[in-house]
């Protein structure tokens, strides 16, 4: 019996620590505005509570606006020099779970001012990156040493929209690619469109330009997500407060349905933001900044089409982007006006979120995580 007893608690005790020693990562970035102090962090998450705690940081690294990490984890890119005038740098770190270190690699000039938005092709060979302020986007090559090469193409957009304060010229605000990694489309704020491309991995220029999907006048499409059963994709649009649904086939996009991210209540002054969708395919969320500073929650019928679920406080200000844990267990949130990350905890039953922890980070900007 005392045997029994002492090996009950052995087992207890080893599988409580094998949960907590759960290798899942955060990166955040920040606005640092300066050099000397930091500009990405690096916490770990508990999993069983939520809490977050700190591992590393990194300074000599101007305004990181946006991280994505390499399929393999070891690697983390970085839209840099963000909000600089005439600057703009993607940059490369490596990251080592097992030391907790965060080393940086180099820095290439992102072909534009303002970079927001980079993202990563399943390979680990290619980054893309979206620059904001003049609408531009650049394609880069990568070294197996996670070393960014100079750009190999660089697309310069010109023509805005119906909205002269916001829409003068295009605005490229992220670059996302297809499922299966055969197109890349490109939300364009500026221009009221979501420009698309084919890519292929074999070329030494890998885009090639194709029709691009026309947003509702005024909207400001922003970011873009897929469903996981690749049939179909999501555009959260800055201006419009809305989600525009579309049905997806072979670097396609047809119309599926609009719906707002906000209640009836809001009338205008939308500041909508990111977007992103459960792993299981059944809820998505949308950020609003401005006067919400909420998240608005969806169920995602079989057709494809949204229901409105609720509204959820992000616990701060300016939710500029949020992320959520490859399990779906956790939805982190970046509210960079406060300078609070919060990590709120997902019931995979209802879509409804719950806060279990969070983080002071000045101005912090962008959120990514990862299990190792």
């Amino acid at each position: 019996m005392k045997f029994k007893l002492i090996t009950a608690l052995f087992l207890a005790v080893f599988a409580s620590a094998h949960l907590y020693s759960q290798n899942t990562y955060v990166f955040f970035g920040s606005f640092n505005w300066g050099k000397s102090t930091e500009g990405i962090y690096v916490y770990q998450l508990n999993t069983n509570n939520g809490k977050l705690s700190k591992v590393t940081s990194v300074r000599n690294i101007l305004n990181p606006s946006y991280l994505t990490l390499s399929p393999d984890g070891k690697y983390v890119f970085a839209c840099t020099e963000s909000k600089t005038k005439d600057g703009g740098s993607v940059s490369s770190f490596e990251f080592s779970p097992e030391k907790k270190t965060l080393t940086y690699i180099n820095s290439q000039k992102s072909g534009g001012e303002n970079p927001v938005y980079i993202t990563v092709h399943k390979n680990g060979k290619w980054l893309i990156n979206g620059n904001y302020t003049e609408g531009s986007a650049s394609v880069y090559p990568v070294s197996e040493n996670g070393m960014i090469q100079p750009y190999v193409q660089n697309f310069q957009f010109s023509k805005g929209s119906i909205n002269s304060g916001r829409q003068d010229r295009a605005h490229i605000h992220s670059t996302v690619f297809s499922p299966d990694y055969n197109y890349v489309f490109m939300p364009d704020l500026g221009a009221d469109k979501i420009r698309a491309y084919q890519f292929d991995q074999d070329k030494k220029e890998p885009l090639t330009e194709l029709p691009s999907t026309k947003a509702v006048l005024g909207s400001g499409p922003r970011h873009f997500t897929f469903h996981p059963n690749g049939k179909f994709a999501y555009c959260i649009e800055e201006m419009g407060g809305a989600v525009s649904a579309y049905s997806y086939e072979n670097g396609k996009l047809n119309d599926l349905q609009r719906i707002n991210t906000h209640s009836d209540q809001y009338k205008d002054g939308f500041e909508s933001s990111d977007i992103h969708i459960s792993p299981d395919g059944l809820y998505l969320y949308a950020s609003n900044r401005g006067k919400e500073n909420n998240i608005a929650i969806f169920s995602i019928q079989a057709d494809g089409t949204l229901k409105t679920v609720g509204y959820q406080s992000t616990g701060g200000k300016h939710p500029r982007v949020f992320t959520i844990d490859p399990t779906g267990k956790f939805l982190i949130a970046a509210n960079t006006g406060s300078g609070r990350a919060v990590v709120f905890k997902r019931n995979p039953e209802t879509g409804l979120l719950k806060k279990t922890g969070k983080a002071k980070i000045e101005n912090v900007s962008t959120v990514q995580v990862r299990e190792y």
